[in-house]
């Protein structure tokens, strides 16, 4: 029998087109129907250089179902190279011209010789979701574009985190955790985000080693490096929010770096003395026991529930009720993530449920006991029912309509004092 899922917290696979949006003078060539740049883009923050409306497109109909679009394609692709002024060209493919049998592959192989790069990766919507796509075009990447390299620079480390633009913070979150990584003697390299682009994507293979920080996003990107360009990786799967966990992180990064570990240290003190001195200043409101809820809900992706759970937990107290990951984890990487949340301090654990359908997140949430004001941080879709229970409520995750980020960001020390200051600036709105 057919299930209703309501109100998704992701997009089809093809939404990867902001993957490579995220990355500076990269272009996005679409085989797909007219509209899906239109309905996969954002209203909030996707215009620039190269904006969704401007995205090539074959948008393919019923002539092409029939007799196949690969012809157009390739005049799209030729149009593209002409007139548009961009480093790298990425073709992804949607539902009708994978399900029609196009070889998309076979045509891009074509332009291999052209004078900018072309590559393409397999992004019907049928396939996966914008996770699945995202990894799909890192994959095309490293497959199409990435050659082997004798020449490794020491220090040199490429960080990766979560989805661009799927994740409202994630320019900010990157460029933190550049910083982070900077401040104890290594070098990062990032491709998205401005002036990152095929400058960035050249070093990959130079680099001593790969930074994921996520819990599943792209482990099988860092894997295929791995084996194809010989670069080790470090998998961190938590979002280091707050002083606890960016200071594990940091000492994490810095043992597998080989770095003297009192360098770290002296970059750990000064950065916790700084933030325990602004804790400090609000000790008799975060003491207050009025002001803050007593239990906490996360509705997020897999990355943005651990992340803050551990951060609501380790760093300020709270004590969770149940968290929600919506991003359609995969089943092989559930039980890792469910040892994490098991992993907090004070013998914490938190409850965990996988779950994409908000109708059965939001019965959840109405049907327990937060023993007072809950604080729910999740995405526009728990608004009402947050309101409903009188609750104390935070858009932190897909979709985001209640706010505005240009480079706001939650990851680090710094991060993590925003994300107080965002918390308690809705708590204390109760009491004045």
């Amino acid at each position: 029998m057919a299930k209703l899922l309501d109100k998704q917290r992701y997009k089809c696979a093809l939404g990867a087109m902001q993957t490579v949006q995220a990355i500076t003078r990269a272009i996005p060539i679409l085989h797909s129907g007219p509209g899906c740049a239109q309905k996969l883009s954002d209203s909030i923050g996707s215009s620039g250089y190269f904006s969704p409306n401007i995205f090539p497109c074959t948008s393919i109909n019923e002539k092409d179902v029939v007799f196949g679009g690969v012809k157009k394609l390739e005049t799209t692709i030729e149009n593209a190279l002409k007139v548009i002024d961009a480093d790298l060209y990425v073709v992804l493919s949607g539902c009708i011209p994978e399900i029609v049998g196009d070889d998309t592959g076979e045509v891009v192989s074509r332009f291999e010789n052209a004078e900018k790069p072309v590559i393409y990766a397999s992004t019907a919507g049928f396939k996966g979701n914008n996770y699945k796509g995202h990894e799909q075009v890192i994959d095309a990447i490293i497959e199409q574009y990435l050659e082997y390299s004798e020449e490794k620079e020491q220090g040199l480390v490429n960080i990766w985190a979560d989805v661009p633009y799927q994740d409202l913070f994630w320019l900010g979150n990157i460029r933190e955790l550049e910083k982070l990584i900077a401040e104890i003697g290594l070098t990062p390299n990032t491709i998205f985000g401005y002036g990152h682009g095929i400058e960035n994507i050249n070093k990959i293979p130079k680099a001593q080693f790969n930074l994921l920080v996520s819990p599943w996003v792209s482990v099988g990107n860092m894997k295929k490096m791995e084996k194809k360009l010989g670069i080790p990786y470090l998998h961190y799967p938590t979002l280091p929010i707050g002083a606890f966990e960016t200071s594990k992180f940091l000492r994490a990064v810095g043992e597998f770096a080989g770095i003297p570990s009192e360098n770290v240290e002296n970059v750990i003190t000064e950065h916790e003395k700084y933030y325990y001195y602004l804790i400090e200043r609000y000790a008799d409101m975060f003491l207050e026991t009025r002001v803050m809820a007593k239990q906490f809900s996360v509705v997020a992706d897999a990355q943005y529930s651990l992340g803050m759970t551990k951060f609501l937990v380790n760093d300020l107290g709270l004590v969770p009720a149940k968290q929600f990951i919506t991003d359609d984890t995969p089943k092989n990487f559930q039980e890792q993530i469910r040892a994490e949340f098991a992993n907090l301090n004070y013998g914490i654990k938190a409850e965990v449920e996988f779950e994409t359908d908000s109708y059965k997140i939001h019965h959840e949430i109405e049907s327990h006991d937060y023993h007072g004001y809950p604080l729910i941080l999740g995405s526009y879709y728990e608004k009402e029912i947050t309101e409903k229970l009188f609750g104390h409520y935070l858009n932190i995750s897909w979709p985001v309509q209640d706010k505005v980020v240009l480079d706001d960001f939650y990851v680090g020390y710094t991060g993590g004092i925003r994300l107080i200051e965002d918390i308690y600036s809705v708590a204390v709105q109760r009491w004045n």
